[in-house]
């Protein structure tokens, strides 16, 4: 009967660990976009894209993002598909990493 009880709390862990780690892995996803406008001179870019999660975003949309790094702007072009990871702080939302996709 023991045996039982710590085999059936066993589960109910991994069940509840393993909807944790969805939940973050789901935070912490790339999100998909095409690149509409960039701006070097202000270290911005316009991007189109669909649900942010990770952003608490859950409907497509357009929005210009500030980039942590300048150089990001270089290796994209308008037009291009995109996956990015992005966060948010206290001046507005920022790309933290952008590479174009097939």
């Amino acid at each position: 009967m023991n045996r039982m009880i710590r085999m059936a709390g066993a589960a109910v862990l991994a069940l509840a660990l393993g909807g944790a780690a969805a939940q973050a892995a789901d935070r912490g996803a790339a999100i998909n976009g095409e690149v509409r406008k960039i701006d070097e001179s202000s270290g911005k870019i316009t991007l189109k894209h669909g649900p942010a999660r990770s952003l608490a975003m859950d409907e497509p949309m357009t929005m210009v993002y500030r980039v942590k790094d300048p150089a990001m702007l270089k290796q994209v072009k308008v037009g291009d598909k995109v996956q990015f990871d992005a966060e948010s702080g206290d001046t507005g939302y920022t790309v933290t990493r952008i590479q174009t996709s097939k």
